[in-house]
């Protein structure tokens, strides 16, 4: 075989194998991956692209690890937790005063849930109403799976205050925690592919999709940020990852609250 990161002839064949096996376009993303995709392709010893494509269909492992690389799970509860604190103290509490306790929100990419209960968790300390639920978006099934039990190792909770971890976890064997019933009736977990799949327009009030799009390609994240400005409501607000920014937020009709944060204008 080539160098890790270069193609062998036959790529493109073999991207198309996965995009009908997967519904994976690969695509829509960096060339990052193309080269993450060639280093397991190395790893797993395979010579041509047609032993790569028969061991995916074959092995559900398999096709969970070969996810893995196209995607960055959020690890903890309240990840960078100054913008959650931020999201509980101002941006919550201003879209409550101009909207009621009935917020829709969505996590837009999440994961394996701990980003998902995090905002659920904001939104029973500040009592907001349930329904509407909380959506929660993923592509990884495994992940889904696991956000749906809710069980979490003491390390992912390391950034939750600890009178939240005794309200809203229940102590399990060997440094686990799970979330409680009353945390996760408010979510609606939802195996979604983002980049296909059609956005309800002018619905949501806060969305979040942090860290979903850095492997994006531009093209790729200028259509995804473009049905997420749709999907807003006037004045909703959308979040984005610590390392992420959307240089033509304007022309998508969205402004600027400072890093990381966007709102949708009026028209």
């Amino acid at each position: 075989m080539e160098s890790q990161f270069s193609p062998m002839p036959g790529y493109e064949e073999f991207k198309r194998k996965v995009r009908t096996l997967m519904n994976i376009d690969l695509d829509a993303y960096k060339q990052q991956i193309h080269r993450r995709v060639h280093m397991l392709m190395q790893r797993w010893k395979c010579s041509n692209y047609d032993e790569y494509i028969d061991i995916l269909r074959k092995n559900p492992d398999k096709r969970k690890e070969f996810l893995d690389y196209l995607a960055i799970n959020v690890s903890e509860f309240f990840r960078n937790p100054s913008i959650w604190w931020f999201l509980r103290d101002k941006i919550l509490p201003s879209l409550i005063s101009e909207r009621g306790r009935r917020l829709k929100m969505w996590s837009a990419g999440s994961a394996t849930g701990e980003e998902a209960y995090s905002l659920a968790i904001l939104a029973q300390e500040l009592n907001l109403l349930c329904p509407p639920y909380i959506e929660a978006w993923d592509i990884d099934e495994e992940a889904t799976n696991i956000a749906l039990k809710g069980i979490y190792h003491k390390r992912q909770l390391t950034n939750v205050p600890q009178n939240w971890i005794e309200r809203y976890f229940v102590k399990l064997q060997d440094d686990y925690y799970q979330i409680k019933e009353e945390i996760k009736k408010r979510v609606q977990f939802k195996l979604v592919n983002l980049l296909n799949t059609p956005f309800s327009q002018n619905t949501y009030d806060l969305i979040l999709c942090r860290n979903v799009t850095i492997y994006f390609s531009p093209d790729t994240k200028k259509v995804l940020y473009q049905k997420f400005a749709q999907a807003l409501r006037t004045g909703g607000i959308l979040m984005v990852g610590a390392t992420e920014t959307i240089y033509d937020y304007r022309d998508l009709g969205l402004e600027s609250l400072g890093q990381f944060l966007y709102r949708k204008k009026l028209p």
